[in-house]
């Protein structure tokens, strides 16, 4: 038989691994409720221009990255490759722009045509929140203070925080001139990347990852210098509200985040455990202009890849949620019997037991190996004896110990023993 595997850049997540996955989206649903967030589920596709007028049209992640496609009604279409941009899109549709506040979360795929490696998919997860339509230090203080509560939740303690500030859209003319007018010095010998950041984006040259530029990047000059009295206050007073909530971080001048719409405080975590790929998660406050909005939409949020938690909490030894308990496995010998265990485990099953059975003729050896395999604290035990005197034998498979028990009291007992573990 021929054998399939996925594209390259995907996965398939089996039961025992979805189980991990369920965890990292029940704690975020858990604490992020409790900061007043709600769920928010939108599609994992948007019109093109979505994302390249939230995004930056000269971001890598739009030029560069981006799964697009034109459907049968000729428009242009995107495999969203982030979470904010399709989030600040649907709340644009409600009284956020207004200055009402919005707080919610997302959990799902995102999709970037990048080249696989270890913690990178071409499909991959991530769980984020966005709080929209007001813009205040404490609020960008609390979204952090938030995010580091979800990893101390899932078991991820020592990770470190790294935070800067990209000033306002005021401040970027100065800011960049500067950085521009430095980097432009050393550019020849820098990376290409760098050299066509140099006139396109160039404070993407901030994060490059080449050691040539590396260097440069080291005696860049202080472009928050730059930036106005009001920006500078603004950090400060982000700082100083982590600093109270006990948030340990430190600041990182070359953090600037990839996408343009960054402004004032951006973030980002990281873990050792990962190797060359340290980030676990990152954002920041943003102003983020929509298709047929002149006015931008302010916010700050964060998205962390659910990949990479996953990785580091196997690093930290952080053990999957236990497999759910089987209280009960139904044993039929004969059609009449299987077709009895059925009815029985309907009544189980709407009384909220977990509950498996043999629906095959199958021996009874077998039956009993598959009841040891699934790891079941009681076996129910029905042939053409037990039928016809109306009755089952209830085996506790840990002690071999065997009652017998009419049909009528059958349903109760097992329900009482599965509610009481």
């Amino acid at each position: 038989m021929a054998t399939f595997a996925p594209p390259p850049g995907t996965a398939d997540i089996f039961a025992d691994e979805a189980r991990r996955w369920r965890n990292l989206e029940n704690t975020a649903a858990a604490v992020f409720s409790r900061y007043g967030y709600g769920e928010l589920r939108t599609p994992v596709f948007e019109y093109t221009e979505v994302f390249q007028k939230g995004l930056g049209n000269e971001t890598e992640v739009v030029q560069k990255e981006m799964y697009t496609f034109e459907d049968r009604g000729g428009r242009s279409l995107t495999l969203r490759p982030e979470g904010t941009a399709g989030v600040m899109r649907a709340l644009s549709c409600t009284d956020v722009m207004n200055g009402v506040e919005q707080r919610v979360y997302y959990y799902g795929p995102m999709f970037r045509g990048e080249r696989p490696a270890a913690g990178r998919r071409r499909q991959f997860h991530q769980v984020g929140v966005e709080n929209v339509g007001r813009v205040a230090p404490l609020i960008d203080a609390e979204c952090i203070a938030m995010l580091m509560d979800y990893l101390h939740s899932i078991g991820i303690t020592d990770a470190k925080l790294a935070i800067n500030t990209r000033g306002v859209m005021e401040d970027r003319g100065p800011a960049g001139k500067l950085l521009a007018d430095y980097f432009g010095r050393h550019i020849d010998g820098m990376c290409d990347d760098c050299k066509a950041r140099l006139t396109r984006n160039v404070w993407r040259i901030l994060d490059c990852k080449q050691e040539a530029c590396r260097k440069v990047v080291a005696e860049a000059p202080d472009y928050v210098a730059s930036f106005s009295e009001a920006s500078r206050a603004y950090f400060d007073e982000v700082r100083a509200a982590l600093t109270a909530l006990g948030v340990e971080y430190t600041v990182d001048p070359l953090l600037v985040r990839g996408l343009d719409y960054y402004v004032h405080t951006v973030f980002e975590v990281t873990h050792g455990g990962l190797g060359a790929q340290t980030a676990i998660a990152g954002g920041g406050r943003y102003e983020l202009y929509l298709p047929g909005q002149k006015k931008p939409v302010p916010g700050v949020g964060f998205a962390a890849g659910m990949e990479r938690l996953l990785m580091v909490q196997d690093v930290l030894g952080v053990g999957a949620p236990a497999s759910p308990v089987l209280p009960v496995y139904l044993v039929g010998l004969g059609e009449e019997a299987r077709i009895a265990n059925l009815k029985l485990a309907g009544e189980l099953r709407r009384a909220g037991i977990r509950v498996e059975l043999e629906l095959e003729e199958r021996s009874f050896k077998a039956q009993l190996r598959n009841v040891n395999k699934s790891g079941a604290l009681l076996a129910v035990i029905r042939g053409e004896e037990e039928l016809k005197k109306g009755v089952a034998a209830v085996k506790t498979m840990a002690t071999g110990e065997q009652i017998e028990l009419a049909d009528p009291e059958l349903a109760g007992y097992l329900i009482g023993f599965a509610r009481n573990l």
